[in-house]
């Protein structure tokens, strides 16, 4: 009762990744109406055609070609215990999180006028500017999905997201990050508005973005150096976000530096209108990474 019955039938490619989702996505699929072709369905812990991690582009490679071979309109892959989602459209472009979160959002706003979306800081600028312009509160928040539901409680969210592919739905389910109910509801829309997501997303503004740039610096020391970036960049004039890490807002884009809260590493992303401001805003950035390491000798 949580997902409608589809409007349409809609054929999707579903790559369990020999993990959990296996046995029970399919099934829920098909009852909804949609045309299931199963892939790595089999449950098997040693995940012997490739590591169950949808935000690892080289695992959605299977997932991919199979969507291209059977001309399915959405492939859905998971991760091992099912509670992230991640997805490619027809053409085989993956639509990473903060993306979903844009299609989640827009459906979530129309029958919520001016509800509260909670994401993380790593998330792209689009998806912000996205929710305000549909009537939304975006909220920026610390990564990890734990964070993220306890400040969409705080909130009164009624959904959040992650690059991750974590998407937690309060409105008509119970707020938890749920892969399976995540590509339930992606279905729906689909179905719905009769559009595949490439043509959802069509208005979405074009940006140039990295992956997660992942610097090895010591547990002792990255956080000393995450503060002392947004010092540095603070002292500048800089118009920044500060709620996990520095997240520096320049003219077309912005950069982010935040220690990981379980490696020893500093995490980096990038934005930009274009990709020569990207390589500008990177250097810049990296630039300043460098020297603080310098300073604290690490």
């Amino acid at each position: 009762e949580n997902v409608g019955r589809l409007v349409r039938p809609i054929d999707v490619v579903v790559d369990a990744g020999n993990g959990t989702a296996g046995p029970v996505a399919p099934a829920i699929y098909r009852r909804l109406g949609a045309r299931v072709t199963e892939l790595f369905t089999d449950m098997d812990g040693r995940f012997p055609n490739h590591h169950p991690d949808p935000t690892v582009a080289e695992n959605m490679r299977h997932l991919i070609r199979r969507v291209g071979e059977t001309r399915a309109e959405l492939g859905i892959a998971f991760d091992g215990d099912a509670d992230r989602i991640g997805a490619v459209d027809a053409d085989g472009r993956i639509i990473w999180g903060d993306e979903l979160l844009v299609v989640y959002a827009r459906d979530v706003l129309a029958r919520n006028p001016h509800a509260v979306v909670v994401s993380e800081v790593k998330g792209s600028q689009r998806l912000y500017d996205d929710i305000a312009a549909h009537g939304g509160r975006g909220i920026m928040w610390k990564a990890g999905h734990s964070l993220l539901k306890a400040k969409m409680r705080e909130t009164g969210a009624l959904l959040g997201g992650e690059m991750s592919g974590h998407m937690f739905f309060k409105e008509r389910y119970f707020g938890y990050d749920d892969g399976i109910y995540a590509g339930a509801r992606l279905l729906e829309i689909l179905g719905r508005t009769g559009r595949t997501v490439a043509q959802l997303l069509a208005d979405l503004p074009r940006a140039y973005s990295t992956p997660e740039i992942r610097v090895d610096c010591p547990d002792d020391r990255k956080f000393a150096v995450a503060d002392r970036v947004r010092d540095r960049f603070r002292a500048e004039g800089r118009d920044i976000v500060d709620v996990d890490g520095v997240r520096i807002r320049f003219p077309h884009g912005w950069g982010l530096v935040r220690a990981s809260n379980t490696q020893p590493v500093l995490v980096l992303r990038f934005e930009a209108e274009t990709a020569e401001e990207l390589a500008q805003y990177q250097r810049v950035v990296e630039q300043a990474v460098a020297a603080v390491r310098g300073e604290l000798g690490g």
